[in-house]
């Protein structure tokens, strides 16, 4: 199957024509516009190789995140970062290139940092392979990780190596009444504590807070930090943005800022994950007074959904990071043809 992926990539490359990589389009609204000739990656599916007792599995780009989570729940393993699918045809492929990870990122780490290897059809329709199938084996990890998110600007992700972790023995989530200032504080404050907290969120003047381990050390907690027990599919309605705060037409912010930082002056509605890390706005405020501000606070702000995008999905790079940028779009795809503009307008 990789072949015909580098037939039609090399095709694509001599005549200079735009493909669009796609696996089951269920992040087809992020990023910039869509442009090009869609490549399927669905029919490339299957794990390629799964050893439980070594936390790792490999699986191709078209195989089903549903699919793939299932296998790992049978042995009681999951994805550690809690990647969205927003959508039942959401792909491995997908979830790789979109770099997106869920309410647990802030406890255990980014999809980048469980990425241990995989292999790239490049632009020029090579296949490249990346890092190994173990942690030992890191030879090119740092490459990996590079592809991680590049939304198949830099090539099409053929296959993927994942670091895996147990499933919890156990959750609870716990909800407080507090406002935003008070709850960014708690929310520090327990980050700096021996507590088992593996996600949290503030909206509307409520603090949720997961906590995830063994059973004794989950009651501890629950007694430590108080509060109202709430049923924890709450978590899956905030990751696959079914809640009512991501409905509805105005333009959905993804602002990326230092946990400490200081709510936010800006019209509009927020909700809060990552420990205060991360802070979701829905805002009709203007696109240059929403990168300011978030700026200001030290961080970065990406325009998640929104009807028109044409001030650009994703925070304007600074010179010598754009030429950077640039530089590594040539060396992997010098034709340009890989999903051009969908990342930044100049690649």
């Amino acid at each position: 199957m990789t072949e015909i992926f580098q037939e039609k990539i090399k095709e694509a490359a001599a005549r200079r024509r735009p493909l669009r990589l796609r696996g089951g389009g269920s992040k087809d609204f992020y990023g910039n516009a869509l442009r090009g000739e869609i490549l399927d990656t669905r029919a490339y599916a299957g794990i390629v190789a799964y050893e439980p007792t070594e936390l790792v599995v490999t699986a191709r780009c078209g195989t089903l995140l549903s699919d793939l989570e299932s296998t790992l729940k049978a042995s009681g393993q999951c994805l550690p970062f809690e990647p969205p699918h927003f959508g039942a045809d959401a792909t491995v492929g997908g979830c790789i290139a979109a770099g997106l990870s869920g309410p647990r990122r802030a406890a255990a780490g980014a999809l980048r940092d469980f990425v241990l290897g995989l292999k790239l059809v490049d632009g020029q329709g090579r296949v490249l392979s990346f890092g190994g199938q173990v942690m030992k084996n890191v030879a090119g990890y740092d490459v990996s990780r590079l592809v991680t998110g590049s939304l198949g600007t830099l090539g099409l992700i053929a296959e993927v190596s994942l670091k895996l972790a147990p499933e919890p023995q156990t959750e609870a989530t716990l909800r407080l009444e507090m406002p935003q200032a008070r709850a960014l504080e708690t929310m520090n404050r327990w980050a700096g504590q021996p507590l088992p907290v593996s996600a949290t969120t503030w909206h509307d003047g409520e603090l949720t807070v997961r906590l995830s381990g063994t059973a004794a050390g989950v009651r501890a907690a629950t007694a430590t930090i108080g509060g109202a027990a709430v049923d924890g599919a709450w978590w899956s309605g905030i990751r696959e943005q079914r809640h009512e705060f991501f409905g509805g037409t105005e333009p959905l912010w993804r602002l990326s800022l230092p946990s400490t930082a200081a709510p936010l002056e800006l019209e509009g509605r927020a909700l809060i994950e990552w420990g205060g890390a991360l802070r979701w706005l829905k805002s009709g405020a203007s696109a240059a007074a929403v990168r300011e501000a978030a700026r200001r606070a030290k961080g970065h702000a990406t325009l998640f959904r929104a009807p028109d995008k044409a001030a650009g999905c994703f925070a304007p790079l600074e010179p010598v990071l754009m030429r950077l940028h640039r530089e590594l779009k040539s060396a992997f795809d010098p034709a340009g043809v890989l999903n051009p503009g969908r990342m930044y307008a100049e690649f």
